[in-house]
């Protein structure tokens, strides 16, 4: 039997009152209705102050539900937790669309979320249509669905996403999309080949499909906080899940059931989860990490060789600096947020749909209305909305690529953590096109894989190698 220990990623949230609704916004009437000023009014502010002109940028029209249309075939890579949310997700998002094949590293993974669809959606999954192994995903691909839905852990997603569009499928990939260089490579060159097939891609970054963001991101963009000057974000919460081995479990068998604390799988927390912060920054800020200087430590963990905790000072390419903090500790301050400092004011945001912008006295100037949210829109889950933007692309034959644009904050967490694994600087150009590669070389699920390297980092040198 297997055994969870400590809580996910989602009931912290939920506990926190983090994980509240939210999607994002789509045009000006609607944010109209779903806003609220202080003296600022609902103006942006100085349109000749705008970073970016309106229509320049790209906000999601986030409706309730996606059009009709095309009827869609999914077929699901990685049925755990999340591949078992995100197939959910896309079924609540339209009409029209199925899914027709699972695929999984086990057999009992693919047959829970096969009863699940049958108990809740009455959707039969065949035998023959139920895929196992480490090249299940290629079986799922290539049985016969229009679109894939990848959730397997992030060290396979490249490999998946390179596949798929190989074969014209459009792909929805869970975050984060990559955890090293050769990932990200594969990641970037594979959107071109996306964007050449006219294919639609979607990343589980789902804050850019949560309407506070979208407004909050509306707003800075239209000059309401000035010329952005650095920020901070946040990702602490207590300890994730982790699975003790048991008895007849390989060396593979185990850690992909314990993927979320190998560094291999998972890329670490700061790559894994805090991503989604870093994006933010990247994605309001338009800018990339030139370098990264940081540190960490495991002081806690019990599985699994990462660390606990990260904090990294990036350097971006216009100069300006971002503070980036992430700690999974039981008993610790909680705070998942971002912050970002501008000119004339600040911007703040959380998943929570906290987004409020004030001016330097502290004075608000405009503040997202929550409750007005769940009065004019009946779905507010950010997780089903990136699906009804991802379906309503599709449909309409538009395509979309945020696979380019998430590819640029995960190299950006790269960065942090081998800064805090080695206690060296590391830069954008020497990261993006490093060798280091974090697949082992003896992936196998029967026999025992070399896992000497697999040790927890400690960075700089002994006081006898000065």
């Amino acid at each position: 039997m297997k055994k969870e220990n400590g809580i996910s990623r989602r009931s912290f949230l939920k506990s926190s009152a983090l994980a509240g609704a939210a999607g994002a916004i789509g045009t000006g009437s609607t944010a109209a209705i779903l806003t609220s000023c202080g003296e600022g009014g609902g103006n942006a502010g100085n349109a000749s102050a705008a970073l970016k002109a309106p229509g320049s940028y790209y906000i999601p029209n986030l409706v309730d539900f996606a059009n009709d249309g095309q009827e869609l075939k999914a077929g699901i890579i990685g049925c755990g937790g999340r591949g078992s949310g995100a197939a959910f997700n896309f079924l609540n998002a339209a009409n029209g669309v199925t899914i027709t094949a699972l695929g999984d590293t086990f057999q009992e993974r693919v047959d829970e979320l096969a009863g699940q669809l049958k108990s809740e959606k009455n959707i039969d999954i065949p035998e023959s249509q139920r895929f196992v192994g480490l090249d299940a995903y290629k079986q799922v691909i290539d049985s016969g669905v229009d679109v894939v839905i990848i959730a397997t852990p992030p060290n396979f997603r490249p490999l998946h996403f390179q596949y798929a569009t190989e074969k014209g499928k459009h792909s929805f990939l869970e975050k984060p999309i990559c955890v090293d260089p050769v990932g990200y490579r594969t990641i970037v060159a594979t959107a071109k080949q996306a964007a050449v097939k006219n294919l639609c891609v979607i990343t589980g970054v789902q804050r850019h499909h949560q309407r506070s963001y979208n407004e909050a991101y509306r707003r800075v963009m239209d000059g309401m906080i000035g010329e952005i000057t650095g920020g901070v974000v946040y990702w602490n919460q207590p300890m994730l899940w982790f699975r003790e081995r048991q008895a007849g479990w390989s060396d593979c068998e185990w850690m992909i059931k314990d993927w979320v604390n190998w560094k291999w799988l998972s890329g670490d927390h700061i790559v894994e989860q805090h991503v989604h912060n870093i994006d933010v920054f990247t994605w309001f800020s338009g800018l990339k990490p030139a370098k990264a200087v940081g540190f960490g430590s495991r002081q806690r963990r019990i599985t699994g060789d990462q660390y606990d905790n990260f904090s990294v000072d990036f350097t971006m390419e216009n100069g300006i600096h971002l503070h980036s903090m992430c700690r999974q500790i039981d008993g610790t301050a909680t705070n998942v947020s971002e912050f970002i400092q501008g000119t004339k004011g600040s911007c703040e945001t959380n998943q929570g749909s906290l987004a409020v912008i004030r001016d330097f006295s502290g004075k608000e100037l405009w503040r997202w209305d929550i409750e007005a949210e769940k009065a004019n829109f009946k779905q507010t889950d950010p997780y089903t909305l990136e699906h009804v933007n991802w379906i309503n692309h599709i449909r309409s034959k538009t395509p979309i690529d945020q696979a380019s644009e998430n590819a640029i904050a995960c190299l950006a967490a790269i960065m942090g953590r081998e800064s805090a694994y080695t206690g060296t600087e590391t830069t954008w150009d020497a990261m993006s096109a490093s060798s280091l590669d974090y697949m082992p070389a003896d992936l196998n699920l029967t026999g025992k894989m070399d896992m000497s390297s697999m040790i927890v980092p400690v960075p700089g040198k002994p006081l006898d190698k000065k």
